[in-house]
This record gives structure tokens, sequence and C-alpha cells, in this order.
């Protein structure tokens, strides 16, 4: 039978249009595109990064960076000398000099400070690297924490997870290779942003889950009352679903949004079969559920969640970000008011769950090759807010790492007397540059090119902290 071979003019300019932006695309996605040719850059000593963040500003003095200059001059109105401007972000009339209501000493071979606040995390010091003096332009908490978790203080910029996730990918192609655990309390400043791709491509984004729900994740699966939704039909829909997305793609000649809006598709129909075993704590021991703490209500939650990302580390979930605080003026560490009561209160939710969950990861040996980081956005001023409260910070507070290629029991940087300012500081291009490079990828090489500039997660600062690797 013979063709018809004839083809309009309006048709001809959109197939032969549509063929070069093809060719377009495809050059413009081998630059923007990880190849796991071009990644890693050398050999990882870590495989999988879980993040612990305390939202709300965490007090350097009263946890980790113990001052006796402050006892000393407790009451007295603090001058820093050399006509140093002093400024308060949230008014702290008097500027009074706080000595630190709470006990310190020296713990573990390694002789680090800790505050009795954290009995059971200073029972962990020699698995610890200290980073003394971090530092943060910013002493506001949506600023602040864009910059801890992307680099910059402006939103619209992709995490550090987001980032990861962009270089390595997937361990397990069942499972997200980011996940974020916020408090069960509400979303952390700025929301969502914090776990943004920004403008990587949108498979790259923080899957959001929260075990201790009666839905983990939303959506996952019909609700009771759509009776008539069965796993068949709910299968062939899915089939149907795949084959239109992926005409549509080829008659786009490719399209980042909608391959990534395919992908999480697939991704959650495979954690569909996965999510059941993967949430189900019931085959954990008695003694492994005591570490963790989830047999006392104060620390069930976010033990639970510490217990969670154990699991899925042992399924090698990529990146994991674990949340303590909600964003606004309660429920986290941004103690204003009262931080003989205020700082306690949610430390001891914290206490127990981490020190169980770096014992666990020690004794089941993910800890060799699994890097874990303990941070918040900034610290806490001095002097007093009110009668016994602190002030943001952004000039010094401490960040720790455990695992992963980090030498244990070593700690860098300091801060002056008063654990006002960093003496010697240590910014978040350098926390991620090092973070990057203990899995493998070279800072200066992971790019992304957007609007005519090769973005940077550490943009053009970064330096790896050597003293603190193994």
């Amino acid at each position: 039978m013979k063709q018809n071979l004839s083809i309009n003019r309006r048709e001809f300019l959109w197939k032969t249009g549509g063929g070069f932006g093809a060719l377009a695309l495809q050059g413009l996605l081998a630059d923007t595109t990880p190849s796991h040719a071009r990644f890693p850059h050398h050999k990882p000593r870590a495989k999988r990064v879980v993040q612990l963040f305390m939202n709300g500003g965490t007090s350097p003095m009263d946890t980790f960076d113990y001052k006796p200059t402050l006892k000393a001059q407790h009451g007295e109105r603090f001058d820093p000398g050399e006509g140093q401007l002093v400024e308060s972000v949230t008014n702290s009339p008097g500027f009074k000099v706080m000595a630190s209501p709470f006990e310190f000493q020296r713990r573990g071979q390694c002789g680090q400070w800790v505050s009795e606040v954290f009995p059971h995390i200073g029972s962990m010091v020699d698995e610890l690297a200290f980073l003394m003096s971090m530092h943060s332009p910013s002493n506001v908490h949506g600023i602040a924490s864009y910059m801890q978790n992307t680099g910059f203080t402006l939103p619209g910029f992709p995490c550090v997870g987001a980032w990861v996730s962009y270089a390595l990918g997937k361990i397990n192609r069942n499972l997200p290779e980011f996940v974020v655990m916020p408090d069960p309390r509400g979303l952390p400043y700025n929301n969502l942003a914090n776990f943004s791709s920004g403008f990587l491509p949108a498979k790259h984004q923080g899957t959001v889950i929260q075990p201790s729900s009666q839905t983990p994740i939303p959506f996952l699966h019909p609700p009771e009352m759509a009776s008539g939704i069965t796993a068949e039909g709910e299968s062939d829909g899915l089939n149907l679903l795949q084959k239109l997305n992926a005409a549509h793609l080829q008659s786009l000649g490719g399209d980042q949004l909608l391959e990534s809006r395919m992908q999480s598709y697939e991704d959650a129909a495979r954690l569909q079969l996965l999510a059941p075993e993967l949430f189900d704590l019931t085959k954990e021991t008695s003694a492994v559920k005591t570490l963790y703490g989830l047999d006392a209500e104060e620390t069930k939650d976010f033990g639970t969640r510490c217990l969670m990302a154990r699991r899925m580390l042992e399924r090698d979930v990529r990146f994991i970000q674990i949340w303590s605080g909600a964003g606004g003026p309660s429920n986290n560490w941004d103690n204003h008011s009262n931080i003989h009561k205020e700082l306690p209160w949610i430390a001891r939710q914290v206490d127990l769950p981490v020190a169980g969950f770096l014992k666990d990861l020690k004794a089941t040996g993910l800890l060799e090759d699994t890097l874990v980081i303990w941070t918040t956005e900034f610290g806490r001023m001095p002097f007093t807010q009110g009668e016994s409260g602190r002030d943001h910070n952004g000039g010094t507070f401490v960040t720790w790492l455990a695992g992963g290629g980090v030498q244990a029991g070593t700690s860098m940087g300091q801060s002056d007397r008063w654990a006002w300012k960093a003496e010697t500081p240590i910014w978040c291009y350098d926390l991620h540059a090092t973070v990057l490079h203990l899995l493998g990828i070279d800072h200066t090489k992971l790019t992304f090119r957007h609007n005519g500039l090769d973005r940077r997660l550490t943009d053009v600062h970064g330096e790896i902290l050597k003293p603190i690797l193994g």
C-alpha cells in the first residue's frame, strides 16, 4: 500500500523545530545531569549521611563551649573592649553577663567539656569531632537556617541533601535518596524550603516522613473511604499513566519537570511495597527500643525517628535529616525566656536517643561509612535577655560530626572567652566542603548550570576541615 507522505507547513515546522529542540536539550542534560562516570571524584570515606538539626539556635556556652569567664563576670555589663559594637536582635536591656546555670565537666579520654544537660551525648565524646567556632553571617532564624542548609541566605537554592542526591543518586532504587523527618510539633523556620531541591531537578528534594504519625507518608495509599479502588485497578491505572506520560515526554523532546514527576510516581509505587516493613518496629528488641528511649514519653518521638533512621541506613537511604524543634517562639532551642528551664527540657528529648543512635550505629558497623552531623543555625548571647534568657548570636556556635572518615575524639576552632565571637571562624561552606569530600566529591567540581552561572553548594568558598579527618 502506498503511504501518504504529505505533511502540512505547520506540522513540518513543529516537527523540525522539536527535533532541534531535542538535540539542544540533549546537550543541556549532558551538562547538568550527573553521570556515575563523573562522581565520585575520589574514594569516599562515607556512603550515607544523617544530619541532626537542632532548630532555634542551641546555646554553645550552656552545652559544649565551657566559659569560666562568664562566671567570673556574672552580672557585670558585657564589654568586649576596643570599642566593639554590641547589638541584640530582639532587645536585651542592660547586656548583663550571665554565667551558665549548668555544671560542666570534662568527658572521655579526649577531655571535651560537656554540660550536664547532655549526660548521654557526653558519654560519646570520644566518638565525636567538634567544630567549636562555627559562624553565621545572620542571627535571624530563617536566613541563618537557609545558610546552614543551602549555603545561601536567600531562598531558591538547593539544600545539601539535594546536592548529595543529585551527585550520587540512589543506592536503593526502592527508597528515596533524601528523607526528612521534621519535628511533629511543626515544620522548622522556612518550612519545606529547608529541604528544597531549588534549581536542581525536583526529584532531588527531600521526601518528608513522620514515623510517629498513623500515616508516616501522606497519600501513599488510597483513603479507606475509596473502597472502589482495588490493587489490580490501581496497577492498571499506574501502567496507563506511565504510558501516557512516556508518550507525552517523547512528544515534547524531553522535559525535566515531567521526568521528575514521572520518577516521583515510580518511587512512590516502589515505596508502597517497602513502606510497611520499613515502618514496622515490632521486630526490634526491647533492648534496642530502650536504647533509643522509646519506653519514655519524653524521648519516644525523637528516639523513634532516630531508630527509623537506622533502619533506613540499613536499607541504604543516602541522606537523612532529623529535626528537633518547630519554628516559632516555643517548642524548640530558641531559649529567649528562661534557659534554666527551656534548655534542659528540649535537651532531654534528644540526649538519650542521639547517644543510643551512635551506639547502635557503632555496634552494627554502620558508623564506619555513615557520617553523622549534629548542628544548629546559630548560637546565643553571653548576656541575659530578660531575667534568664539568651538572645540570638551568629558569632559562634558548636557543631559535631561522627563516623564516616571523621577522626574521633578531636576538635578544631575556638571562640573568644565569652563564646560571643569565633576567633577562628568555620563557615557552613567549610562544613559542606568536608561533607562532600568524605562522600568522594570535590566541592569545586560539583556544579549545576543555572541562569548563566555554574552554581555550587559552596558558592566560591569552602575549605576542607582536614584537622578532624581520620
